[in-house]
């Protein structure tokens, strides 16, 4: 893939410089983990009319020292959708509470490290009505959305002196176990997803100070692949497939949060709309926490 080709090479173009400041796990378990963000209500494309999306991912590290290598995080994550009718619903919020515990294997160079994760997690909604209406339909108001799943993935680590940037590239596979989701999920909701995500954040220009800065932009590139039985598609069909590229922008007189634009196509994520496929351009607000 494309995106795959671009890593490499600017990992290349990375060694060929002396290498700068190496990546602590704690940078690489934040890539890894997310931001927290908040939508502007002008999303383009064929998502319901929102106010906003909120995904607040608080993060709770559990470690000896900021240079252990083994390394626990606890995250309570939460995303919540506020709509554009009467009363202003927030309906079924996706809660995703996780534990990812980290480990960063021995490197002889200081531009690059790779690490390995696990993480267990469950989505719910916190919801008891019945999975389908009447109809058949989804009950997306009130249906009891729950699943269970383990992530076993790694982390490839970069430093780009030549660009004066830091690259990630992530690969993990997320696994359901039999018995670990509602029953109604069976055959409509894929249990196996192969995930891959290129981070790529560019410093500002250099100075004389030491101080750990943050990113001036960043852009990240995101691909999941669904196996199993989906609803009857074919196992080859693109369907299957979900992209994400997102574009991050720190303004100079903010500290810890800049704007950002998504596009995002695919299945939904947002538990009971997991049948709806999305095609959809949004901006808004993200934290960016990282310090390099």
């Amino acid at each position: 893939m494309t995106w795959i080709l671009l890593f490499l090479v600017l990992s290349a173009n990375g060694q060929e410089r002396s290498p700068m400041i190496p990546i602590g796990l704690s940078v690489i378990s934040q890539v890894n983990q997310g931001n927290s963000y908040i939508t502007f209500p002008t999303d383009i494309g064929n998502i319901e009319p929102l106010w906003f999306e909120g995904n607040v991912i608080p993060n709770f590290y559990l470690r000896e020292s900021k240079n252990s290598r083994l390394m626990g995080v606890l995250t309570p994550q939460i995303i919540i959708r506020m709509y554009q009718e009467k009363s202003y619903p927030v309906r079924t919020p996706s809660y995703m509470p996780q534990i990812t515990v980290y480990y960063q294997l021995k490197s002889e160079s200081t531009s690059r490290s790779k690490s390995l994760f696990l993480r267990l997690a469950h989505h719910s909604n916190g919801q008891e009505g019945n999975f389908f209406l009447e109809n058949g339909d989804l009950n997306l108001k009130s249906g009891d959305f729950a699943t269970n799943y383990f992530e076993p993935g790694f982390i490839i680590t970069n430093v780009n002196k030549r660009l004066n940037a830091y690259q990630f590239f992530k690969s993990s596979v997320e696994i359901h176990p039999p018995g670990s989701s509602s029953a109604e999920l069976d055959g409509i909701y894929s249990k196996t997803r192969w995930h891959n995500a290129v981070s790529i954040f560019k410093l500002p220009a250099k100075s004389d100070s030491d101080t750990e800065k943050n990113a001036d932009i960043s852009v990240k590139a995101e691909t999941t692949w669904m196996f199993g039985d989906l609803n009857d598609r074919n196992r080859l069909s693109a369907d299957r497939l979900n992209l994400s590229l997102t574009f991050y922008y720190h303004p100079k007189f903010l500290e810890d949060i800049g704007l950002f634009v998504q596009y995002y196509h695919g299945l939904d994520y947002y538990n009971m709309y997991f049948s709806h496929r999305l095609d959809v351009l949004r901006f808004g607000l993200m934290t960016e926490k990282l310090r390099f």
